[in-house]
């Protein structure tokens, strides 16, 4: 059994090929270039370094969000077309347990943290002390500090990834203090590779399903989003007081 993973969450794109035997083929790019344009070459790429078939496939894994708006919609449009033309099963993979599935094993809680920009983060926090990584918190967007005081209640040791950590790394360390571990550089961004495995493991447990039913994980509305419910908002309001 043979699973592609997309992944187009983030400033970087990257694509992967997962199998029983593990990962045969991954390629991962941050450059100027829009996810558009890298994704597909990318997906070809893999695909022929693991000299697995589309025929092979047996199903397609995409970053499910959160995280970039337009990233994500690109990713998720990719893997539902390709699954539509090659008939197979799709599953969304949350990017923040894309990012905290490679540390398991670390002795600590795992916080994928994500910059989400005006000054919030996207974050979760997670625990791998069984056979299945449990969820404890979150999904969700908050300010740093609002992060240290959630993270700060569980009173344990935790693991810190995620690009948020390069823009918010000083507040947590000074919030969390002996507390607050930091992944490597080279974890900070999702990998293909992650979304791939993790994929592999959905399709096996019969969790795919038709493209057309694929939806991103936001978490918090667009700003043409939020533009539009304060607009209504204030119409609704406006029509009350007539």
């Amino acid at each position: 059994m043979y699973v592609l993973g997309i992944e187009s969450a983030t400033p970087v794109a990257a694509a992967a090929v997962a199998g029983s035997a593990g990962i045969l083929a991954e390629r991962m790019v941050w450059n100027s270039r829009t996810h558009s344009v890298n994704l597909l070459p990318m997906i070809k790429a893999v695909l022929e370094d693991s000299g697995v078939g589309r025929e092979s496939l047996a199903g397609i894994a995409v970053s499910g969000g959160p995280g970039s708006f337009t990233g994500l919609r690109i990713g998720m449009s990719t893997a539902k077309a390709l699954a539509q033309v090659w008939g197979l099963p799709v599953v969304g993979i949350s990017t923040l347990e894309v990012l905290a599935y490679p540390l398991a094993g670390c002795g600590s809680l795992i916080c994928p943290v994500l910059n989400a920009r005006k000054d919030e983060v996207y974050s979760a926090v997670y625990e791998y002390s069984g056979p299945a990584p449990a969820c404890l918190k979150g999904p969700m967007a908050v300010s740093p500090a609002e992060l240290v005081k959630i993270l700060s209640a569980f009173d344990k040791p935790v693991m810190l990834v995620g690009d948020g950590t390069l823009a918010y790394g000083a507040v947590l360390k000074a919030g969390l203090g002996e507390a607050a571990r930091f992944a490597p550089l080279s974890a900070n961004f999702p990998r293909g590779a992650a979304v791939a495995e993790l994929g592999l493991i959905a399709i096996r447990e019969g969790r795919g399903i038709d493209p057309a039913g694929l939806l991103p994980e936001y978490i918090r509305p667009s700003a043409a989003e939020a533009a539009w419910q304060k607009k209504q908002s204030g119409r609704q309001n406006g029509e009350r007081n007539l």
